[in-house]
């Protein structure tokens, strides 16, 4: 029989008593003397408590939340087998339109219909014959990585919906970039500062959400794939055969190809947008230094205009479409027709014909630089180039001769601009230059009319030293979109310092009014030109002299969803004198007589104006060495 020994815990000692700690000097450490205590003034660190735990680190906390959160997911799909299925089936099924979506979206808001993405994608066959041939960690960097490039895609095919629907142009990943600041500094002049901060916000958060959301969509994708992996094998081998079979009998669905290969030829055409971007650069370049005039002697520029006030004016989003819309143009043409009966009261002549703006809907700035420099700058990095070299503006032929004091009148500029060198102007009234006081009208400063009577007391109306004439550059901006609230003409006379426009600004319209609705952006946008041409013409019967010379065209078309997507880019371009032959100079243009061109009067790209401006007031071709 066994027998059991019984195991006895030692017997517990008596710890001896604890005595009381002898008295310390101050400075003494009671845990020895190779550890001072701590300066004094300087609180020490709190002892912890006996048992007590060490503070746990950030990331080891939200480590244990996770893991928390999956055991009481997998607890729950352990108690509710159907309802998990069903959600994991949804997610799937989410992540398939996600994911088949963003391959099928297009760049054009037109190309929007549900058709469009009802086809079958050969980057999904693809990716899914891609997935299945790889192992488990290759295949879920593989899928996210593959979901992120659908991420990016489609932030550039929303970027270009944007883009074409109020640039008319699709947008340049090389170039484009800052115009996103001027968009965001364009809603904070138009509808505040807050609207811009939270639509800046929300654009960011958006973007990076689609990044993250897509690359998991992708990943789930393709652990479902591996999962079923001979289903899907098979699948994926009747997709291709059927993609095949498509794409070489050209079969479509109400006229759109069912074989679809829209996101390998969207990173292609984005590709050659670079490589052509790059290539153009040093092309550009090479123009800009050719220049018929660099060398003419500043006694044979435009001879044909001496003793002349000459105003070169740009009417904002001026464009073809105010002169033919069928909603637009009733307003503008009578507008047009009334100013050039009352100027022919005074004593004015026009002449009216096209010119074909380098940009559309927006970047005024390109359309300003076309026409002043003879280049054809349709991007910001021509445009770079451009203001960097030494290329003759218009502007600053004037300024040239000696002859011209010249001078820019800017309302819409409210930062340094250092361009006006290159525009050859020696003052420049910007936004805050002009004394006004009065209210903004969206992202216009100030209204035209207040505008062009600054320029007539600061400028115009005074007598010049050593008898020199003016040139001036003036750009009216009450035309601008969004085009609420529009201003209204006021007595010449009680405009004082702007604030009159007050009560006239809070009973206009709002621009969230408008801007979702075509029809009445097209009439209001009519109405803002219809203000601009009026004050513009009233400023030259009231002050213009014989010796004054009014050139004024538009910088571009107003954006796509009031001119069109195939809309031209064809702007109007006026010349008015009370000297006949200022006009005889120019007969051989062939432009329609008035205020208004004809439909078939010529058109000229916008850069050739320069030369031919410079040619027909006498001036003499002469490059730079000869």
């Amino acid at each position: 029989m066994p027998v059991f020994t019984r195991l006895r815990r030692p017997a517990r000692t008596t710890a001896p008593p604890r005595t009381a700690a002898p008295a310390r000097t101050a400075g003494e450490n009671p845990r020895g003397q190779g550890h001072p205590s701590p300066p004094r003034g300087e609180e020490p660190a709190e002892p912890r408590g006996e048992g007590e735990a060490a503070p746990e680190k950030p990331v080891l906390r939200a480590f244990r939340l996770l893991r928390s959160l999956r055991t009481r997911c997998a607890r729950l799909r352990d108690e509710h087998p159907r309802a998990a299925r069903a959600v994991r089936w949804t997610l799937h099924g989410l992540a398939a339109v996600l994911v088949l979506g963003a391959l099928l979206l297009p760049n054009q808001a037109g190309a929007l219909r549900p058709g469009r993405f009802t086809r079958i994608p050969a980057e999904a066959i693809v990716g899914a014959v891609l997935l299945l041939a790889l192992p488990r960690r290759p295949r879920i960097a593989a899928a996210a990585l593959y979901g992120t490039g659908l991420a990016v895609l489609t932030v550039l095919n929303v970027l270009d919906i944007g883009f074409n629907e109020y640039l008319g142009r699709s947008f340049n990943v090389v170039l484009d970039w800052g115009l996103l600041d001027d968009a965001r500094h364009y809603v904070e002049d138009s509808m505040g500062g807050a609207a811009a901060t939270a639509a800046g916000a929300g654009a960011v958060l958006l973007a990076l959400l689609l990044v993250v959301v897509m690359a998991l969509a992708a990943v789930r994708l393709g652990e479902l794939l591996a999962r079923h992996r001979a289903r899907a094998a098979r699948g994926a081998l009747v997709a291709g055969t059927v993609w095949i079979t498509c794409t070489a009998l050209g079969l479509q669905v109400a006229g759109v190809p069912v074989a679809s290969d829209r996101a390998a030829a969207a990173l292609k055409t984005q590709g050659k947008r670079v490589r052509d971007t790059l290539r153009d650069e040093a092309a550009f370049e090479r123009v800009a230094r050719t220049d018929p005039f660099a060398g003419t002697p500043s006694d044979r520029l435009l001879p044909g205009l001496r003793g002349k006030d000459v105003l070169i004016t740009f009417i904002e989003s001026y464009g073809r479409t105010a002169l033919e819309d069928p909603v637009i143009a009733p307003g503008v043409t009578g507008t047009l027709d009334a100013a050039t009966g009352s100027l022919a009261g005074a004593g004015f002549t026009a002449r009216s014909g096209w010119l074909t703006s380098s940009t559309f809907g927006g970047s005024s700035w390109l359309g300003h630089s076309t026409a002043l420099s003879g280049l054809w700058i349709d991007n910001q990095q021509r445009y770079r180039t451009a203001t960097a070299s030494d290329r003759l503006t218009l502007t600053e032929a004037f300024g040239r001769t000696g002859a011209w004091d010249t001078v820019g009148v800017m309302p819409g500029v409210q930062k340094g601009w250092p361009e006006a060198e290159w525009y050859g102007l020696d003052t420049v009234y910007d936004a805050f230059g002009m004394g006004y006081r009065g209210p903004k009208f969206s992202w216009s400063t100030m209204p035209d009319q207040y505008a062009l009577e600054a320029f007539q007391r600061l400028e115009h109306g005074r007598r010049r030293d050593g008898g020199k004439n003016l040139m001036a550059e003036i750009i009216l901006t009450s035309s601008h979109q969004p085009w609420a609230p529009v201003p209204e003409m006021v007595g010449w006379d009680e405009l004082g310092d702007g604030s009159v426009f007050g009560p006239i600004r809070r009973a206009g319209r709002q621009p969230g009014d408008i801007m979702a609705d075509t029809t009445e952006s097209r009439r209001e946008y009519g109405r803002s030109v219809e203000y601009s041409v009026t004050a513009l013409t009233q400023w030259l019967e009231r002050y213009g002299t014989d010796d004054t010379v009014l050139v004024f065209l538009g910088d571009h078309q107003p954006i796509a969803r009031v001119s069109g997507v195939r809309a031209s880019r064809d702007v109007p371009v006026t010349v008015v004198a009370r000297d006949p032959e200022v006009l005889e100079q120019i007969a051989d243009w062939n432009w329609t007589e008035g205020l208004r061109p004809d439909r078939d009067a010529p058109v000229w790209r916008m850069d050739a104006f320069r030369d031919r401006f410079l040619k027909a007031y006498g001036s003499v071709p002469h490059p730079a060495g000869d």
